[in-house]
């Protein structure tokens, strides 16, 4: 994986620092939230062709027993919810080949939950579905990867239970995962 570009796709400066970036990778900021995310990965991989894209960001923990730096290996669209026209996390009038309601990242790891909106309750649904956690990119930036072809990894650092507290948390742990992330970056880059 050495000799292919890898760019890595992150919302915010203050959750990994650009200039921390080891040779050969490239960190680009997206922005909070879906639109945003897969404008940036699209625009990124039209003009920069990755070999691959990683996205890092933080999450809420659904499972309370993760924590730490947890890679992806399932991400689904919480907040796609167009009963009755298609059952929740599935776009409706999409052929499922084309838009599957499950994009795998072809790597063990967790299933993440990503919508547009920050889990501070409780959800039947993502535990039905086996959610580990929560965030608001991967699904859009795994999307727009499958449609270009495009392999991708992620890796979330946990920073909230997903609860009342989950800003508050959040604002206090957003920038504790880079460390963390830099240091199995090349790891991930041999593989």
């Amino acid at each position: 994986m050495t000799d292919r570009r890898v760019l890595i796709l992150t919302a915010l400066p203050h959750e990994l620092n650009a200039a921390d970036a080891p040779p050969g990778t490239e960190v680009v900021y997206c922005g909070v939230g879906k639109v945003n995310a897969a404008l940036h990965a699209a625009q990124a991989i039209l003009e920069r062709r990755p070999g691959l894209m990683i996205n890092f960001g933080t999450a809420g923990k659904i499972d309370p027993l993760h924590d730490g730096l947890l890679e992806v290996a399932a991400v689904v669209q919480r907040d796609m919810m167009a009963m009755p026209l298609a059952p929740r996390g599935v776009t409706p009038l999409m052929p499922q080949d084309r838009e599957p309601p499950r994009l795998e990242s072809g790597y063990p790891g967790v299933v993440c939950g990503t919508g547009d909106s920050f889990v501070t309750a409780s959800d039947a649904w993502l535990l039905e579905q086996q959610v580990d956690l929560v965030d608001m990119e991967l699904f859009a930036i795994a999307r727009v990867c499958r449609h270009f072809g495009v392999p991708w990894r992620a890796f979330k650092f946990i920073t909230d239970g997903a609860d009342d507290d989950a800003a508050m948390d959040w604002e206090a742990k957003v920038h504790l995962g880079a460390e963390l992330f830099w240091r199995h970056l090349p790891h991930v880059i041999k593989q």
